[in-house]
Formats: C-alpha cells, sequence, structure tokens
C-alpha cells in the first residue's frame, strides 16, 4: 500500500512541476503533434516521453498495448529507470504488465518497444528479436541517439500530454 501511494504521490508531483515550469523541449514533435480527444472511444494516437529537459511525442502503433498504456496514463504519468543495454537501446521496467503481441521484428533508432509484458525499450540503434510495438519516437535517429545517450541511466516520464 505504501509502494502504491509513493507512486501516487509522485506521479501527481510530477505533473505538478510540468504544469508549473512547462518543461522545454526539442521544439518541433512535442508542438506539431497533439492527441484528438479520445472521449467517444477513438484512438489515442500519440503520448509523449519527457527525458531531462526534453519532451518528444511517439507516434502510437494501434494494439492491444498501446491501448492498455493509453488508459493507464489517464490515471496519470509513469516514470521509470532506463538503462543501457547492448550500445543500440535504453531500457527499464514499466511497473505495469500489459498485454501484449510479440512479433519477429528489426527494430530502428526511435522505437518504442514492449518486451516481455512489463519493459519499456527506447532504441537508438537497431537489433532483431521478438517484440511488440508502442510507437516511434517524433524526431531524426540523430537526435534520438543524442537524447537517450546523453546520461546513463535516465529517468523516463510517459504521458499523454
Amino acid at each position: 500500500m505504501k509502494k502504491k501511494f509513493a507512486f501516487i504521490f509522485t506521479a501527481i508531483m510530477l505533473c505538478l512541476c510540468f504544469a508549473l515550469f512547462a518543461c522545454g523541449g526539442t521544439g518541433k514533435a512535442a508542438e506539431e503533434t497533439t492527441n484528438e480527444n479520445d472521449e467517444e472511444g477513438e484512438f489515442m494516437d500519440t503520448i509523449y516521453l519527457t527525458i531531462g529537459t526534453h519532451k518528444i511525442a511517439v507516434k502510437l502503433e494501434e494494439n492491444v498495448a498501446t491501448k492498455a498504456l493509453v488508459e493507464l496514463l489517464k490515471e496519470g504519468d509513469l516514470s521509470y529507470t532506463a538503462h543501457d543495454y547492448g550500445g543500440f537501446e535504453k531500457v527499464g521496467s514499466l511497473g505495469h504488465a500489459l498485454p501484449h503481441e510479440d512479433r519477429q521484428m528489426t527494430t530502428e533508432a526511435g522505437d518504442v518497444i514492449l518486451y516481455s509484458g512489463d519493459q519499456i525499450v527506447l532504441f537508438y540503434g537497431s537489433n532483431s528479436w521478438s517484440y511488440t510495438k508502442i510507437g516511434k519516437i517524433q524526431g531524426s535517429a540523430s537526435e534520438i541517439k543524442e537524447i537517450l545517450t546523453e546520461s546513463n541511466p535516465i529517468t523516463v516520464t510517459i504521458g499523454l500530454r
């Protein structure tokens, strides 16, 4: 119970901080993409990642994992710590299990992947494995690599705005 309270409290505090200080971002990607109102059951096609001072848009795939993730994000932003792995990705535990439909694929820079149902992988390189694709970071491969490799580990906050 204490863990759940701490998680909720942290999520609320992060939301307040972002609202008060209006985090700066990489610019165009976050500003150009907006979510459609999904009150009528429309698919929300964009989520946002905040990594350090960068706020970047992720164009979502339409699948069971992304629908479950969006529903989870309606309760508040999620934060997790991601570590380098293999010199081509940052991976961290989401803290929640999502439904997944893994399939063999070759990733590329900017892919946001669900691995084992509860880990989010942000790619700045390429790998072939069986994953569920969450979406694609909007931006160039060089921008994505720069943001994801600025430090290790990184804290990633996922939100609807």
